[in-house]
């Protein structure tokens, strides 16, 4: 498998853990509250409240796994650099 591609894969890999994160992490959040408001009849407080940590906690993942990607390919960069200098 040539060089490009195997980026081409990490890349779309790297978009889409992010996506699934944002997605997944407001609808528990969604979900938590909703349930919560119907079993403390709030309604709509704890879902608009839940809602938002949901969204907080996306932006949070992503931050993260933006940060882990930055410096797995930083590290590579060194290591293709080491290797070029032999």
């Amino acid at each position: 498998m040539s060089e490009e591609r195997r980026q081409l894969i990490k890349s779309v890999g790297f978009l889409s853990s992010v996506g699934i994160s944002m997605v997944a992490s407001t609808f528990i959040g969604l979900a938590m509250g909703y349930y919560l408001d119907k079993w403390l009849g709030t309604t709509p407080w704890l879902t608009l409240l839940f809602l938002a940590f949901g969204i907080a906690a996306g932006f949070r993942n992503i931050y993260i796994l933006t940060a882990k990607e930055l410096k797995r390919q930083a590290e590579e960069e060194k290591k293709e650099k080491r290797d070029g200098d032999r």
